[in-house]
C-alpha cells in the first residue's frame, strides 16, 4: 500500500512547510519536494489544503456501562465517527465496576474493540478498587501495553476509589512509570449536595450544576495533586471545566507536582444554560463536571494558547435523548451523564479556535494531537508528520462550509449536542497507517483495521 500526498502544507506542533509525503507499508518514508510517484501509488493533490498529523482524542467512552444502561456507539460506529472528524487514534477509558476485577475489565474492553475498531486505539485502565489481587493484575495489564491508569474521585459506590486506594494506585503508578488520569470532584460533597437539592424539591436538570459547583471540582484537583505530590506520581486531570480547578492545578505545578490538564470541546463552546433548557431538553447536556458559567470559556481558551492546558478531548459518552436520558426525568441524579462529541471536536476547535485567532495552526496541532501523543507515550509514532511515524494524516479543507446536524452524523445516537453550529472547514481525506479511511466526509476504510497500541511507560 503506497500513498503519495503532493503539494502538502504540512503543519506540525513546531513547524510548517510545503512538501510531498510518501507513505509505504503504513509509515511515512519520505518527505521532500517533487517526489516522483512510485509505480502503483495512489496520489492525492493537497493544493489549497493543510495536512495535519492524525488527531488524537485522549478521552472517550465508546463502550460504557453506566447507570443501568450502555452508551449507544460500538467500536465500529464510534471509530467511524472519529475518523470522519479527523481523529485517527482514541484513548478509551476501561471502566470496570467495583465488583469486576481489572483483568476482567481489560479483557471485556479489548473484546469490544477487536475486529470492529476502524482507527487505532489505546486504553486508560480504570482502577475502581485496589487490593493485592488488583495490584498483581494491574502489573500484568501494564506489561501488556497499557501505560496509563484512570481513577474517579466521584461516583461513590460505583467507580470511585477511597483515599487508601488512591494512595496505593498512585504509589504503584510511580513504581511502574505509569501516568494516572483522574476525574477530579469530591464524591462526598457531591452526594451530600444531591441529597440536599432533592430534599428541597429540585429534581430537574438545572440542579445538576449546583450539585457539583466549581468549588467541588477545585477541591478534587487539590486532593489529587496533594496525593501526587507525596507519592511523586505523574497525574493528568481529565475534563477540567472551570477557572477554580485550573487555578488549583497551576498551584500544584508551582509546588513541583507533575500535573497535566485536559479540557473538553464542550466546555469551550457551551455553558450551563444549555443544561437548564426547559421540557427536559437540558438532559442532553448533563455531564460531570457540569457545563459552567460562560465566563470560564475564555479562561480555558487562554489556557490552551498559553500551554497551561495541554489537550482538548471529548469524554464522548453517547446516550439517547429518547429512551435513556429520561431515566432521570424525575431525578436529575439518574440521568446518564455525557454527550456525543467525537465526530465534531476537530471541526469545532478549528472553527472556533483557529479561525477566530485564539489558536495558531501549530497550537491547534499541539492540543489536538501532539501533546496527547507525548504525554501518553505514543510520540513520535503518532502526533507528528516525519519519516518513521505512522501514516495517520488529515488533509484538511479550510474552504468547506457546513452545519452540524444529527441528520448527517455518523455517531449512533439520536441527537447532536452541537446541532445547528456552523463549521468552516473539515477533513477531505483521512488516512489510517497509509490507507484512506475517509473521503469528503464519508467513511471508506476497512472495518477492523484499527490496532491496539501497546505502550511502554517512560521513566517518570
Amino acid at each position: 500500500m503506497t500513498l503519495l500526498i503532493t503539494n502538502a502544507d504540512i503543519v506540525n506542533a513546531d513547524s510548517r512547510f510545503t512538501a510531498d509525503i510518501l507513505c509505504e507499508g503504513g509509515s511515512i518514508t519520505r518527505i521532500d519536494r517533487g517526489i516522483a510517484p512510485p509505480s502503483g501509488a495512489e496520489v492525492i493533490d493537497a493544493t489549497g489544503k493543510h495536512v495535519f498529523p492524525g488527531f488524537i482524542d485522549p478521552h472517550t467512552h465508546i463502550y460504557l456501562p453506566f447507570m443501568g444502561t450502555f452508551s449507544k456507539d460500538d467500536y465500529e460506529t464510534g471509530t467511524k465517527a472519529a475518523l470522519v472528524g479527523g481523529t485517527t487514534t482514541i484513548f478509551e477509558m476501561v471502566c470496570p465496576s467495583r465488583s469486576m476485577s481489572p483483568a476482567e475489565g481489560f479483557a471485556l474492553w479489548r473484546a469490544q474493540a477487536e475486529g470492529k475498531a476502524c482507527c487505532d486505539y489505546a486504553f486508560h485502565m480504570g482502577v475502581t478498587r485496589f487490593d493485592a489481587d488488583a495490584a498483581a493484575q494491574l502489573r500484568e495489564i501494564v506489561a501488556a501495553g497499557v501505560g496509563s491508569f484512570k481513577v474517579f474521585l466521584a461516583y461513590k459506590g460505583a467507580f470511585g476509589v477511597d483515599d487508601a486506594e488512591l494512595w496505593q494506585t498512585l504509589s504503584l503508578a510511580k513504581e511502574l512509570g505509569v501516568i494516572v488520569t483522574a476525574h477530579c470532584e469530591n464524591e462526598t460533597l457531591v452526594a451530600e449536595l444531591q441529597k440536599q437539592l432533592l430534599a428541597d424539591g429540585r429534581t430537574g436538570t438545572d440542579a445538576h450544576h449546583d450539585s457539583r459547583p466549581p468549588a467541588v471540582e477545585a477541591e478534587g484537583v487539590h486532593h489529587l495533586t496533594t496525593f501526587a505530590q507525596l507519592t511523586g506520581a505523574h497525574v493528568y486531570i481529565v475534563h477540567l471545566s472551570c477557572r477554580e480547578a485550573l487555578e488549583a492545578a497551576i498551584a500544584a505545578r508551582s509546588r513541583g507536582v507533575k500535573v497535566f490538564v485536559e479540557t473538553l470541546i464542550q466546555y469551550l463552546l457551551l455553558d450551563k444554560t444549555w443544561a437548564e433548557r426547559p421540557a427536559f431538553e437540558g438532559a442532553k447536556y448533563v455531564m460531570s463536571p457540569p457545563l459552567r458559567d460562560a465566563s470560564n470559556q475564555e479562561v480555558l481558551w487562554n489556557g490552551l494558547a498559553s500551554g497551561l492546558v495541554s489537550t482538548v478531548g471529548t469524554d464522548h459518552a453517547p446516550f439517547d435523548f429518547v429512551g435513556q436520558k429520561p431515566m432521570g426525568k424525575d431525578d436529575f441524579t439518574k440521568i446518564p451523564n455525557g454527550i456525543p462529541a467525537i465526530e465534531d471536536r476537530i471541526n469545532l476547535l478549528w472553527t472556533r479556535g483557529v479561525k477566530t485567532g485564539r489558536l495558531s495552526l501549530e497550537q491547534f496541532v499541539a492540543v489536538a494531537s501532539t501533546n496527547a501523543a507525548k504525554i501518553f507515550d505514543l510520540w513520535p509514532r503518532k502526533g507528528v508528520i516525519q519519516p518513521g511515524a505512522d501514516a495517520d494524516l488529515v488533509v484538511y479543507d479550510p474552504s468547506y462550509r457546513g452545519t452540524i446536524s444529527a441528520r448527517t452524523q455518523t455517531q449512533a445516537v439520536d441527537y447532536n449536542a452541537f446541532e445547528g453550529m456552523a463549521i468552516e472547514g473539515r477533513p477531505s481525506v483521512v488516512t489510517v497507517r497509509g490507507e484512506v479511511a475517509v473521503r469528503d466526509g464519508r467513511f471508506c476504510g476497512t472495518v477492523g483495521r484499527g490496532r491496539f497500541l501497546e505502550r511502554t511507560p517512560m521513566h517518570r
